[in-house]
């Protein structure tokens, strides 16, 4: 599962230095770092979630 996550987190970051998303947050270029804390929260999640059951 973290392997999924990591490449559509490593795609959403190129698509949005390539062509910004234009949700809200992620409007301009210089944004995609903001996907990296996302990524960070979701690893997080996964490996709380995978130890603890």
């Amino acid at each position: 599962m973290s392997k999924i996550i990591a490449l559509v987190i490593i795609a959403m970051m190129a698509i949005q230095i390539i062509k910004p998303i234009g949700l809200p947050g992620f409007r301009q270029r210089r944004d995609f770092w903001k996907l990296a804390v996302v990524a960070f929260a979701a690893f997080a999640l996964d490996v709380f979630l995978t130890h603890v059951t």
